[in-house]
């Protein structure tokens, strides 16, 4: 509607309604997560936890309104068939701009429960955005660095205690655990820093997902699997913003997850481990050849 304008102007329509939208979700957010924290009844929480996924569901639609309302983006989707509301997922999904987020958000908004991400715990201090993802759930991870654990020792796999008792909270109603297994947003700079083995990737990170199929077992109904690529570049946040992503291809696929993972020990057992992890890089290496191939036929 407002593709015609410039798109510095978009952007600054964008940012604003993206702000505004924030200020009045997250305030009914926390008050109805401070209910939840006073009434510690467990009949009441689950009431509360339907009552904060509504909230935060709307969050998400009013997102896709602003989207739509600014940006003239031509969307090639494939796999969203089947997908099942009332059922646990684990979400991986290579990562590239912090559109990414906006992206999944508005594809997969109540087709299943909402993304819970894996977050680093210094983002829980991001001003009410902060905030809004404790009320909701979303797992806070501390990662420590080898020269902190070298003079800390007795630090070691402190953050996989605090995915473990995260991940325990999704047992209660249906779930979609959301994981970049790359850890951080991909960059040449970082691909080179890596010396990553695969063209448009970063190396994968296994244990986050590993604990969560070991806390939730068999309750995940499958692995979904999100590839994402932007055939003119992946852009920055204010770009998105500006409407300058003239297209978005996202292919989904659901994947079986084998059973003999849902029980292993990835921290203890290092022959489990070796297994787990080979066998999410053959799904990395296979995500590598797909995402050349979405580039090939996006720019034929």
């Amino acid at each position: 509607m407002l593709h015609f304008l410039p798109d510095k102007i978009k952007g600054v329509i964008s940012s604003s309604l993206l702000g505004l939208n924030v200020i009045f979700w997250v305030t009914i957010l926390l008050l109805f997560s401070l209910l939840k924290f006073l009434l510690p009844i467990p009949q009441l929480r689950r009431f509360f936890d339907r009552v904060l996924t509504w909230i935060a569901e709307n969050w998400i639609s009013c997102n896709s309104g602003w989207m739509k309302l600014t940006q003239k983006t031509k969307w090639d989707v494939k796999g969203l068939e089947g997908l099942n509301y009332n059922k646990w997922y684990l979400v991986v999904s290579n990562h590239q701009s912090w559109a990414d987020i906006f992206v999944l958000q508005h594809l997969l908004n109540r087709r299943i429960r909402l993304l819970k991400f894996f977050l680093k715990r210094q983002l829980i201090w991001v001003p009410l955005i902060g905030l809004a993802w404790w009320a909701l759930d979303f797992p806070f991870l501390r990662r420590y660095r080898a020269e902190y654990l070298k003079k800390y020792p007795w630090k070691k796999g402190k953050d996989l205690e605090t995915t473990k008792k995260a991940c325990g909270k999704f047992s209660r109603i249906p779930t979609s655990v959301m994981n970049f297994l790359e850890g951080t947003r991909f960059s040449v700079g970082k691909h080179l820093k890596q010396n990553s083995p695969y063209n448009y990737l970063l190396r994968p990170k296994s244990g986050g997902i590993a604990l969560a199929m070991n806390v939730l077992g068999e309750k995940f109904h499958s692995l979904l699997d999100i590839t994402i690529v932007y055939p003119d570049g992946a852009p920055t946040f204010w770009k998105f913003l500006c409407g300058k992503v003239k297209k978005v291809v996202v292919h989904f696929q659901t994947i079986e997850i084998p059973k003999h993972f849902l029980e292993g020990d990835y921290t203890g057992d290092d022959a489990f481990r070796e297994r787990f992890n080979n066998w999410v890089q053959q799904l990395w290496q296979e995500k590598d050849r797909q995402i050349q191939l979405l580039l090939q036929e996006a720019t034929a």
